[in-house]
């Protein structure tokens, strides 16, 4: 809490190419919540060299994610928007917090033995104490709540208990941050499999639709979309693809599925495809358009790094002086 206002956090990896699953999960609820809350919205650069990266296309990367937050909406005169790496209160509250934080804490969380599994030739230490640089990134700015799906879940847990054993030796330093429940964002699945969730590390390239897609690419990923052989269109479990499909059409028309139904009733999967790649470039042509806009003024686009990089680190710096003071780090003389 920072005054009478709530505080947010939340952030996406500079790595990959953002998803249609991305912004109608995440990033388009996002938007209305800067109205609620003093939200912090991080590139998450620092996460993202737990795998090798090349330096000059990261730089690209997050540049150009920074540019996605705010096409998709987000007003960097009200949110936050910062590289984590423009901040180094990040690493310096991580490092503090790996010393309160247990081996066998870290041993349970199943993200690192997903990645471990994924990059078997570059187990570092940095993929393993990820949840903990994940709390440093939430506890920094005192944040009272955070938009996390089922597969984050876990690292908020730890993030709270990190923090209630600090406050239990130093008294009331960390806000014990809740998960924000609020309106859910559409859950999108892969095109290819709709068992598993449209991701942007996919190695098949028609599994997800990106940001960046022109309409000739939506509209030749959605005819390649897994449906099933029933030929009817319902809203069911026993028809994912199907589902999927109705789901995004839903997203992006907000229309319910009910209505989705009643529109397709009597046609085939040809149809529904169609109208949903219709659909899907509708929502995403501004945002396009609006990112053009941005590449082309790069001295806006400075502006807002070089003043949001200030404005989280004043917050930031808050948090870790009263943290270094607590431990019995030597005041800084100013």
């Amino acid at each position: 809490m920072i005054g009478d206002t709530k505080v947010l956090f939340s952030g996406m990896q500079a790595t990959g190419n953002l998803t249609l699953g991305n912004y109608l999960g995440a990033l388009k609820n996002w938007v209305n919540l800067s109205e609620e809350y003093l939200c912090f919205y991080s590139v998450v650069d620092m996460h993202s060299i737990t795998v090798r990266q090349d330096p000059a296309e990261l730089r690209k990367r997050a540049r150009n994610l920074l540019h996605l937050y705010i096409a998709a909406g987000l007003d960097p005169e009200k949110a936050c928007i910062y590289f984590q790496s423009h901040v180094s209160g990040h690493a310096e509250l991580a490092w503090i917090l790996n010393c309160f934080t247990y081996m066998g804490e870290l041993n349970r969380m199943t993200q690192f033995k997903d990645k471990a599994a994924k990059h078997s030739d570059n187990i570092n230490a940095g993929l393993y104490t990820y949840p903990v640089l994940m709390a440093a990134d939430i506890l920094l700015y005192q944040a009272d709540v955070v938009p996390v799906g089922a597969d984050q879940m876990q690292h908020l847990e730890i993030t709270r208990d990190i923090a209630q054993r600090f406050n239990k030796i130093y008294g009331d330093v960390f806000t014990i941050p809740e998960p924000f429940v609020g309106k859910a964002g559409a859950r999108v699945m892969s095109l290819q499999n709709p068992e598993k969730k449209m991701s942007k590390s996919d190695e098949n390239p028609n599994a997800s639709i990106y940001l960046t897609d022109d309409p000739d690419t939506i509209v030749r990923k959605f005819k390649r979309a897994v449906t099933d052989s029933e030929g009817v269109i319902a809203y069911r479990d026993e028809q994912p693809g199907v589902r999927n499909l109705l789901d995004i059409y839903c997203a992006c028309t907000d229309k319910t599925p009910e209505e989705a139904v009643k529109e397709f009733a009597g046609q085939g999967y040809g149809t529904l495809k169609a109208a949903v790649a219709e659909s899907v470039v509708s929502v995403l042509r501004p945002i396009q358009d609006r990112v053009k806009e941005l590449e082309k003024d790069k001295a806006y686009i400075d502006r807002i790094i070089k003043e949001n990089a200030e404005k989280a680190e004043y917050y930031a710096n808050k948090t870790l002086r009263k943290v270094k003071h607590k431990i019995g780090y030597p005041d800084r003389i100013r």
